[in-house]
């Protein structure tokens, strides 16, 4: 049986010992595992790292491994010096053998220069949300909800890889489903066999396009899956000869691919799911949510169009985060800013004792837009907003006109705007950082400007000959 969670090695860094570090070699080299892939997320959401040999596990635990820092987007680390250099310092309690790649150990990293933690490493970002949250004897909880394609190449650009998938509706479509069997039946049994509770699959409401949830866990923890989700997506789907994707709408009459956040926060001592005595801050015995998670949600709904440039930070993305027709009728992406119960039209869905933020895309660095969530929120709570009243109306049949009778804001509608609202909140930018928020920022603006340059087929078949 291949490695899995190696619950031993869950000892905070000062108590671990040579010996710790033997134990776990000799365990990892018993099941046949021979170097570490040593991973970090860049500001994209995209997982990087390098290959270390197996003896060097203590060096990558205790030092790190180098990297150019330059050469890793969103560092804005200069080319000499002292602070040229990234250090991907191994987590020890996140090694887990991968079992679509034989004899290689996935370690998360955290970021380190000159010896200090990075202040723009996605995942030192989150760490220090989560700080703020211990502060007041608290933890977040998310349960990450990602969807996806799996497409072919073409001489033309992508379609879905199962080329008998064509419903007018293909929403839980059980014809598609067998045929990609396969493909996600080793995708579920290699998440759960590095630890993840992997408990549904199902084919979304586009063609190509799929989701598969795992069991909600503590924040940090829920960021380390996905990133691992999409490892394993990636390598497998090339495997059997198709691209997997998280582009967040590749298909213009189809709806796009969210990656919805369940979370809830809890007491300290309920950080586990199934740690007893746990407290959930969120519920309240008489209604869906407690006062703090109304303010909580305040504070989302307060922040949504500079929240909006984190969850969904790509130009495709607000092809998403519109509401239109689609081929089954609706886009499912929430473009107003609402709350309401059960209600998956609105910006944040109330649940008993938990919000759904329906925001995120699949693009979204889930490192950095869990950290914006628990900023957002906590100034809520700090500043006691209230949400207003509750919607429970279906909002997208309805016209702009009537959205602004019921004094209910739109979401940026360009990648353009919500860089220009996350430049003009301060909130969010401090709690990504002086750094990565000036490098984002940048990034950002200069995806855009391509994108505005860019001349496209479509305006090449419109006006050439037109006038």
């Amino acid at each position: 049986m291949p490695f899995g969670p190696f619950e031993a090695m869950k000892a905070p860094a000062a108590e671990i010992t040579p010996a710790s570090f033997q134990s776990l070699r000799d365990r990892l080299t018993a099941d046949g595992v021979h170097s570490l892939l040593a991973q970090f997320t860049d500001v994209h959401g995209v997982a990087r790292g390098k290959l270390v040999p197996l003896n060097q596990l203590e060096l990558l635990m205790t030092e790190g491994v180098g990297f150019a820092g330059p050469s890793i987007w969103g560092t804005g680390l200069a080319r000499t010096g002292p602070r040229a250099e990234y250090y991907g310092r191994g987590q020890i309690d996140t090694v887990r053998a991968l079992p679509w790649m034989p004899g290689i150990a996935r370690v998360v990293c955290d970021g380190y220069v000159a010896g200090e933690p990075f202040d723009a490493c996605p995942r030192q970002v989150l760490k220090r949300q989560l700080a703020r949250l211990a502060e007041r004897g608290w933890t977040l909880r998310t349960g990450i909800e990602p969807e996806f394609f799996l497409l072919r190449r073409t001489a033309d650009g992508y379609d879905p890889a199962d080329p008998h998938d064509r419903l007018d509706k293909p929403s839980y479509d059980l014809k598609s489903l067998p045929r990609q069997r396969e493909f996600l039946h080793q995708l579920a049994d290699g998440l759960t066999r590095c630890g993840l509770d992997v408990f549904q699959i199902d084919h979304e409401d586009a063609h190509g396009q799929y989701e598969l949830n795992f069991h909600h866990a503590d924040a940090l923890t829920s960021a380390d899956h996905l990133m691992l989700f999409k490892l394993a997506a990636h390598t497998l789907a090339e495997q059997h000869g198709m691209v997997f994707s998280m582009m967040p709408k590749p298909f213009a009459n189809q709806p796009g691919s969210g990656m919805h956040f369940h979370a809830s926060l809890w007491n300290a001592a309920g950080a586990g799911r199934t740690t007893l005595n746990a407290r959930c801050v969120f519920d309240d015995a008489s209604q869906d949510l407690s006062v703090i998670g109304r303010q909580f949600t305040a504070g989302v709904l307060q922040h949504a169009d500079a929240l909006c440039a984190i969850a969904a930070p790509t130009v495709n993305s607000y092809k998403r985060l519109t509401v239109g027709e689609s081929i089954t009728g609706t886009t499912w992406a929430p473009a107003y800013v609402a709350h309401g119960p059960n209600n998956r039209t609105a910006l944040v869905r109330t649940l008993k004792g938990r919000i759904e933020w329906r925001v995120p895309d699949a693009s979204a660095n889930p490192y950095l837009a869990t950290a914006a969530l628990i900023a957002a929120g906590l100034d809520g709570i700090a500043r006691q907003l209230d949400p207003g009243p509750a919607c429970t109306d279906d909002l997208f049949p309805l016209s702009l006109s009537q959205i602004r009778e019921r004094g209910i804001a739109v979401l940026p509608q360009s990648l353009s705007e919500a860089v220009d609202a996350l430049e003009g909140d301060e909130v969010i930018r401090a709690a990504l950082g002086d750094t990565l928020s000036r490098e984002f920022i940048r990034l950002k603006r200069a995806e855009w400007v391509g994108y505005a340059r860019h001349v496209s087929a479509w305006e090449l078949q419109r006006y050439a000959d037109q006038f």
